[in-house]
């Protein structure tokens, strides 16, 4: 091979990584994908949709690596012989946000499962993600803690990102329920604010999951293990823990 043949080769050294909206709607991607480029000189390209479906487009060998957070499903992935590894990177939580004027008086809840049968008790509007993403998935668990099944003319199930559910949630000043990083970096807020946060079973965990060799022999798992490797090293966990968004840290890092 021509040493032409060779810089273009690896110029053209690129991974599929399927991920959520979170991770790409707070810019987390655009902050450290070009240090992991500068390091490797392999290009990340980012599929950003809800957590269910990373899984779906992973499972169909779609994907070179998946970076999602449900860890009950992720590891379910694993034991399905769909991933041979998945290991903790970083954590943030989940915050319940709604109208200034909070007519179902969430901001007084001693916890989440509380907030939440309030606003199923006033019948107040809430924007559900209802996209099967880590977060619907950790929405519809709450409702459950809190013996609520969501439905009626108040609860909206949108099919959408986080991004998009917010703007939804604004323009019906509804209730909804977010990732932090997506919340803080999002700039269309109108009535709604921040009115609950704190609850433990609100702590939100991010994975990263080696795809099977044996399952899907075409992916590129050398570049994928780089990618992997590279976000649970001290280089990758600084990069996660320097970005910010309003001097706000949004991810904090937290690989064994």
């Amino acid at each position: 091979m021509s040493a032409g043949w060779a810089v273009q080769a690896q110029a053209e050294a690129y991974i599929t990584l399927a991920s959520t909206t979170s991770t790409e709607n707070s810019g987390l991607f655009d902050a450290i994908l070009p240090q992991f480029e500068d390091a490797t000189d392999i290009e990340v390209r980012v599929v950003a949709v809800g957590t269910g479906q990373a899984f779906e487009i992973a499972r169909r060998g779609d994907a070179d690596s998946l970076l999602v957070h449900d860890t009950a499903g992720e590891k379910r992935f694993v034991e399905n012989g769909y991933a041979s590894e998945r290991a903790d990177v970083m954590y943030n939580d989940f915050v319940l946000i709604g109208p200034e004027s909070d007519p179902a008086g969430i901001a007084d809840a001693q916890s989440a499962a509380e907030a939440l049968a309030d606003i199923a008790e006033a019948e107040a509007p809430f924007a559900s993600r209802g996209d099967d993403s880590g977060t619907n998935r950790a929405e519809l668990r709450l409702w459950e803690s809190a013996g609520v099944e969501p439905g009626g003319d108040w609860y909206r199930e949108l099919g959408s990102g986080m991004g998009p559910t917010l703007n939804t949630a604004a323009a019906m000043d509804a209730y909804v329920m977010a990732d932090r990083a997506t919340w803080v970096a999002f700039e269309n807020p109108q009535n709604l604010t921040l009115l609950f946060e704190g609850d433990e079973v609100l702590f939100n965990q991010y994975g990263s999951l080696l795809l099977s060799e044996e399952r899907h022999p075409h992916l590129k798992h050398d570049l994928a293990e780089q990618w992997h490797e590279w976000l649970l090293s001290d280089e990758g966990q600084q990069a996660i823990a320097d970005f910010e968004v309003d001097g706000q840290q949004l991810f904090f890092p937290n690989a064994k």
